[in-house]
């Protein structure tokens, strides 16, 4: 006998994909995760590099000279975080209202980096640039999916070929002892 704990449940009406497709709107939904990037953003701008053995964020001598410290990296990724995030990422945004929002947003960063330099670890006008880039380049690229619809309209589409899917396995014909072909 087999134990229960290794035995699979195949539902009849499942899909035969290669991939676990979301079981609906609120599954994919979680599956956008724009957030995560700002948490690589936050350990890099502290000059910290994910080691692969421990997957842990370490620090790396060889970046702790551009690094600010970690009040700055934590104030910086939380303005980030209002534009990465699930809800912006599903947002019909057009072309200048994204370039507005992120130039806004690079803006305020220098502004911060400016008023806490003692704080933030800030020792040369390099850094500045350094770290208002890569908050314009954050803010801009992630805000670009939005475009258009775009990750909306991903969303229904798979949304609409998972229905798709669904109807065509509910449709296929059944063949049993006493069953009738369907139609």
């Amino acid at each position: 006998m087999e134990n229960p704990q290794t035995q699979q449940s195949i539902s009849p009406l499942a899909p035969a994909l290669p991939y676990p497709m979301p079981s609906n709107k609120a599954d994919m939904l979680d599956k956008i995760r724009p957030e995560e990037i700002v948490e690589v953003i936050r350990n890099r701008l502290m000059g910290k590099i994910l080691d692969p053995s421990t997957m842990k964020w370490v620090t790396n001598e060889n970046l702790k000279d551009n690094a600010i410290s970690e009040l700055g990296a934590w104030d910086l990724s939380n303005l980030v975080l209002s534009v990465a995030n699930p809800n912006v990422s599903i947002s019909k945004l057009n072309d200048k209202e994204i370039r507005r929002r992120a130039f806004n947003i690079m803006r305020t960063s220098i502004k911060m980096l400016l008023a806490n330099w003692k704080q933030y670890k800030i020792t040369n006008t390099a850094q500045i640039s350094f770290v208002s880039e890569i908050i314009f380049s954050m803010t801009f690229i992630t805000m670009k999916q939005c475009e258009g619809e775009g990750v909306r309209k991903m969303i229904m589409g798979t949304r609409q070929e998972m229905h798709q899917v669904s109807e065509y396995e509910v449709g296929k014909t059944k063949h049993g002892l006493f069953r009738r072909k369907n139609r």
